[in-house]
């Protein structure tokens, strides 16, 4: 058979996520890794191999495989964490406070522990039945939130402006995986309702505003503006919860919309949220059940999206934007990662991924890309506008897991969707279309992996080069063959337009 190459994809890359929010029951590659683990990152491959193009070829023999893998150059080493695995990118920094203006922010302690696990208390401790209007709280020693409540607390805060200016973390995991440090901070059983309220936090390691445990946060027409680094903007953690409508929040170290390790839920409508950080600082990271409405979301430096292991993003009618510039070696440009890494900050099992309506524009590689995890793309009405890479999914092996067992996982479920640009799944992973309800592809498939594709009687697929697949299920003349050819287990079908 005849291989032709479909076209240049920006791969300086490639070694070498069904229902919206609902785990996909695939087989995944994924490997099930103890959690704490340290990351094995899965060798970095020959020059040729990261310069130049990437044909979409015919599955090889399994001695082909073989001499393809020994080709690669793939070696197994332990290495740290490294910048996609966290949102982040930089290294952890810290935060603290000073109380003025009301009563209740007299600085004292929310509890009886100080220690770098419980913080060290407030400017402002919310005791229950608060119901507070108006003044400015300051925190700046370190470990010290501006406001914090704890354990069977109710309250809420009215136009108040919340200052985390100085004092670093004592522990940059406490304040990342427990909120330790943060501008604001709800947890045990508390529940705090903020309204128009300013929160700034300039400190190290010092998140705007997280909840933790079983504390549930509901904001309304608050901002939150982050400069410090280590921190994101609204955060989730251990099970928190939080509601947020009309938000505007901006942070230049770590997503804007994120949670860690324990995940939680949160909910937002309205608003925007912007990442203004280096590699490493998407507009949102999950490792949690993380839904967008009506929202802007933009990532000016890094990927729009990143979702961590057995976790969602769900979005509605949002407008996105990520321009990823990760720069470690053997890293893959893509909008939306769907990964797992050994760090133990999510479970292993599927990444899920659902957009409904609004848009999405990746400025650099690919709109798509899922290693090391099984995976759940659902789209749904959606505009992608592809960078000029032309890339809409890579499914393959990258910087986690253990070699040869850290492909991806995915399957793309396309609702009434227009579908462009090419997709390419390696040797040891899996990838299953299915395009339904008057869906089209404008594209090709192929790779070493297995592929399957389905059609319904309402889609269509205009192939832009050579495609190749394991399977094909529907009506091959739904299929415009645009002068190339479509093989199926290396049998060019026929019937295709």
């Amino acid at each position: 058979m005849k291989k032709r190459i479909i076209g240049i994809i920006g791969l300086s890359m490639l070694l070498s996520l069904a229902a919206c929010g609902q785990a996909a029951a695939g087989n995944g590659n994924a490997p099930a890794e103890p959690a704490g683990e340290t990351e094995i990152e899965a060798g970095v491959p020959d020059a040729a191999d990261t310069e130049g193009t990437w044909s979409i070829v015919p599955p090889q023999s399994d001695g082909q495989k073989n001499a393809s893998k020994k080709n690669r150059g793939e070696s197994s080493g332990k290495s740290g964490k490294s910048k996609d695995r966290k949102d982040g990118g930089q290294t952890p920094e810290g935060n603290a406070g000073r109380g003025s203006g009301k009563k209740h922010g007299d600085g004292k302690k929310s509890g009886t522990n100080n220690d770098k696990e419980s913080g060290d208390g407030a400017a402002l401790v919310l005791q229950d039945g608060d119901a507070l209007t108006g003044g400015t709280y300051t925190a700046e020693d370190a470990d010290q939130s501006a406001m914090e409540a704890s354990g069977t607390v109710s309250a809420s805060v009215t136009g108040a402006v919340l200052n985390k200016t100085s004092g670093d973390a004592s522990d940059a995991d406490a304040a990342s995986f427990r909120g330790v440090n943060a501008g604001v901070r709800v947890y045990g059983d508390a529940n705090v309702t903020l309204t128009g309220c300013t929160v700034n936090a300039s400190a190290k390691n010092a998140t705007g505003v997280f909840a933790y445990e079983n504390g549930v946060i509901t904001m309304d027409g608050c901002t939150v503006t982050v400069t410090g680094g280590g921190a994101g903007g609204v955060q989730v953690a251990g099970g928190g919860t939080l509601y947020g409508t009309n938000l505007t929040v901006t942070s230049a170290s770590k997503a804007a919309i994120r949670s860690d390790r324990g995940g939680g839920t949160m909910v937002l409508d309205g608003g925007t949220y912007t990442s203004t950080g280096s590699d490493g600082c998407p507009a949102i990271y999950s490792t949690a059940e993380i839904t967008v409405k009506n929202a802007e979301c933009v990532s000016t430096n890094s990927r729009a999206v990143i979702i961590e292991g057995k976790n969602s993003v769900t979005l509605e009618n949002c407008t996105l934007s990520g321009n990823d510039q990760s720069t470690k070696e053997g890293s893959v440009k893509a909008n939306v990662l769907l990964y797992q890494s050994a760090s133990g900050d999510a479970s292993v099992g599927t990444s899920a991924f659902c957009m409904t309506g609004g848009s999405m524009k990746a400025n650099t590689g690919a709109m798509f890309y899922c290693t090391n995890t099984a995976s759940v793309i659902t789209l749904n009405g959606a505009d992608l506008e592809l960078s000029d890479d032309g890339t809409l999914l890579i499914v393959s092996a990258g910087r986690w897991g253990r070699d040869g067992k850290n492909g991806g996982d995915c399957t793309m479920n396309a609702k009434n969707q227009i579908l462009t640009g090419t997709i390419a799944v390696d040797a040891i992973s899996k990838l299953t279309v299915n395009l339904t309800e008057g869906s089209s592809f404008t594209g090709a498939v192929g790779g070493e992996g297995e592929i399957r594709v389905s059609l319904d009687a309402a889609s269509t697929w205009t192939l832009t080069g050579d495609s190749y697949v394991t399977s094909f299920t529907g009506d091959p003349s739904r299929i415009v063959s645009n002068g190339y050819t479509l093989y199926v287990n290396d049998v060019a079908l026929s019937g295709t337009k």
